[in-house]
């Protein structure tokens, strides 16, 4: 699914360059599931944000799925997105006067879904994270946890074959992060290929692999957790 070849990635010019990212080799396999560890600055987001092709490394390939990213131009790096990758984010980004039902049809209206098939695939996937009873309400009436059930939804209406999700039990308490993990956990047994950025080892511990990031690299030792 993922395969990133010799990455790295400057900002700035002459001397004002950092470096966020050097010679960056890795690879996913359809269906993994990793996590991705490292402190404030060590260039996980970085590293994210390219595997969401929301940025372009300054050398080295990215394949996703087979197709280098690399090559592909603003436009067609959209439409990859679109068609390959949901995201989760730890602040949620719900719109706080939709409807739960409202805020996961979402993206599909954008996509020109027919109505049948956004009704079927909200209550489908509301089942699926258990918020089939919560569809009328809005945001401010949900838990966080809720919440984040609701972008984990939302997150899966165009079937990605990769979720990316950047500190997603952030701003939840221990017992509903480890509910959300476990909900993530349930979609890479469906097949869903999932890289995880958390600073909870607790979280990374779900994945079937964790490595760590510092100043920019890969650190040499790499942690498998159990299955």
């Amino acid at each position: 699914m993922i395969e990133l070849k010799d990455i790295c990635k400057i900002y700035g010019k002459k001397n004002t360059e950092v470096s966020a990212l050097e010679h960056i080799n890795l690879s996913v396999p359809n269906g993994g599931f990793l996590a991705i560890m490292g402190p404030s600055g060590s260039g996980k987001s970085t590293l994210m944000n390219i595997l969401g092709c929301l940025d372009r490394p300054t050398s080295g390939q990215y394949f996703l799925n087979g197709i280098d990213v690399s090559t592909l131009n603003a436009d067609r790096a959209a439409e990859l997105r679109n068609q390959y990758i949901g995201f989760i984010f730890q602040s949620f980004l719900l719109l706080p006067k939709l409807t739960v039902y409202e805020n996961i049809e979402l993206p599909m209206l954008y996509a020109n879904v027919p109505p049948e098939i956004r009704r079927k695939t909200v209550l489908e996937l509301a089942e699926l994270v258990g918020l089939e009873h919560r569809l009328q309400h809005i945001p401010c009436e949900l838990s966080g946890g809720q919440c984040q059930r609701v972008a984990i939804a939302r997150s899966l209406v165009n079937h990605p074959k990769l979720i990316l999700a950047d500190e997603p039990t952030g701003n939840l308490d221990s017992k509903t992060s480890l509910d959300i993990i476990q909900t993530i956990g349930r979609l890479n047994k469906r097949g869903v290929t999932v890289v995880l950025i958390t600073h909870e080892q607790e979280i990374a511990n779900a994945a079937k692999r964790i490595i760590r990031i510092k100043d920019g690299k890969i650190m040499e030792e790499e942690q498998y957790a159990a299955v």
